[in-house]
Formats: C-alpha cells, structure tokens, sequence
C-alpha cells in the first residue's frame, strides 16, 4: 500500500508536509546539541564545585597559589598582585568544557563530512569502523586545543610562578635563594618555601614536611608568630596536606567553618547531581524524537521518490 493510501493528500502538500517536517527536526536538533552541551557542563561542574564553594567561603583545601605576609621585605611584596585562584579555576574549567564539548560534536561533523566521499561512505556502512573514526576525530581536536591551551598558558607565565619554580630541588628555586640572602624570619622562610614545595607539580612531600614540622615549632614557641601575618586557612591547607589533619590551635579553630564548607558542598553536588540526570534524561528523549523524525523523513522521501 502506498503512502497516498493511507494518508490522502496531494503530491504539494507532501513535500510541503516533508519540509515542516525538516524544519522540526533541524529544531529537535539543536535542542539535542543544547540539552547535551548542559549535561557536560553540569556533569563537568561536580568536579570543581568543592573547590569553588570553599573558595567563597574564604577557605581552600589545597595550597593553590602563594600566600606572602605583609612582614616580608618590599622587594617581595611586589608579588603579591598574583593571578586569582578562583579565575584560574573558571579558565581551566573553561578550556576543559571547551575541549570537550568541541571535540566531542566536532567529532561528528568530521565523520559526516568524510561520509560525503564514497570510499569513507562504503567503509562506514560498519559502524565499528565509524566509531573508529569517530574517536580518532576526537583525539585530534582534543589534542590541536590542548596544545593550544598550553601555547597560550606559557606565554602568559608570570614572574609569580618563576618566583616558586624549580625542578628537582628547592633550593634551585628563585624564593629560595632570594630569602637565603635576605633577614627574613626563620618562620616566614618556612612559610613561604611549605608553600613553594606543595605549589610543585609533583608536590614536594619531603620539602613541605620539614618547613610546616618548623611552622608547627615556631607556633608553639615563637611569642611573635601572630605578628608575622600568616592566614590561618593557609596554614590548614598545609598541614592538611601534609599530616591529613589540623596539629595546631590556630587551624583547629577553623573546624566549625569546615564543616560549613563540607555541609554546603554537600548540598550543591547533590543539586548539580539532578540537575545532571534531568538534562541526561532530556537529551535521551530529543535524541529519541530526532532519530523517529529522521527514520520518518527517510521512509516519505523513499515513497515521493518511488511514485
């Protein structure tokens, strides 16, 4: 039976039909591609949400960026215009939903656009071979704005993270040699290079224990260690990481507004987790509709062409 059988309209209003037809699922579409770049980015989000909310909350849970007090010489107070970690953070969330979400439909229009030749139309009637290509597609973009990202963040390496760079040893370290020539506090030495040892990449386990167990020292013995400017919620972030838990008075009473911090975090993964799911439901469904109005498509295309 023929589709003029079962649906009795003329040859005009089919093509018509089929055109609204197009039009809807062209909308279907990109509302897939919308509903799919939120889920990403949502999901993307339960990464760094922890760190976000402690950073509101005036708190961090690692050593992410140098702490320097107002004790210091004028020749170090120079860096203490330093980048912001929180905008650190966005641009690296940034540049990593953009990889993704780039890669990841970029992907897509690559293998449409090689299935426009015959030799890659004939090979990917094998859909091992089209996911084949897809991921190569994928490695490719992911790597081109890699490589970029990282072009563009060494250009703008500042003289800040030359201060606390070294290789091996942290004596190689600019800070290091600097406060070796200056009258610098024995406490604020140790300070600064705890800092510099957890802000390497790998962390500096070794470095760090010593100058925090002489942070630690100092707090105990040291009658002016109040007055050398330190920021309690620095000096957790690096007992934290080195003994897993706060061995001093100064960090012990900062429990309370952890505990917020954790409760808060809490409560916004659990919110970006329904919002995730909601979106992940949302893009089954349009998937769904589009693939139904594609298969639609195709069987009265078929029928215009066979009649």
């Amino acid at each position: 039976m023929s589709l003029k059988d079962d649906y009795p309209v003329q040859s005009a209003d089919l093509k018509t039909g089929l055109m609204r037809l197009k039009q809807r699922q062209s909308k279907l579409n990109v509302f897939t591609v919308l509903s799919c770049v939120l889920f990403i980015t949502t999901a993307l989000s339960l990464f760094i949400q922890q760190d976000v909310v402690f950073h509101f909350l005036g708190l961090t849970q690692n050593i992410s960026q140098l702490h320097i007090p107002l004790s210091v010489d004028q020749n170090l107070q120079a860096y203490i215009d330093q980048p912001n970690y929180l905008m650190n953070l966005f641009s690296w969330f940034g540049w990593l939903l953009l990889k993704v979400v780039v890669s990841f439909i970029g992907a897509f229009f690559i293998v449409g656009f090689l299935k426009k030749f015959r030799f890659f139309l004939v090979r990917f009637q094998s859909f091992v071979l089209k996911f084949v290509a897809w991921i190569i597609a994928f490695a490719i973009l992911w790597t081109g704005l890699t490589y970029v990202q990282y072009d563009w963040s060494d250009n703008e390496q500042s003289a800040y993270e030359k201060l606390v760079h070294y290789d091996r040893n942290i004596q190689q370290s600019h800070i290091f040699q600097y406060l070796q020539q200056s009258e610098t506090a024995p406490p604020v030495k140790a300070y600064l290079l705890g800092q510099a040892a957890l802000l390497h990449k790998p962390q500096d386990q070794d470095a760090a224990t010593a100058y925090v167990a002489q942070l630690v020292q100092a707090e105990r013995t040291d009658p002016h260690f109040f007055e050398y400017g330190f920021k309690s919620e620095q000096l957790w972030a690096m007992q934290h990481a080195v003994y897993g838990k706060s061995v001093t008075t100064t960090t012990e009473k900062l429990h309370p507004r952890i505990e917020n911090a954790q409760y808060w975090s809490a409560i916004v993964q659990k919110i970006l987790l329904g919002i995730a799911a909601l979106f992940l439901l949302l893009s089954l469904i349009l998937y769904a509709l589009t693939h139904r109005f594609k298969q639609r498509i195709i069987r009265i295309q078929q029928q215009i062409h066979l009649e």
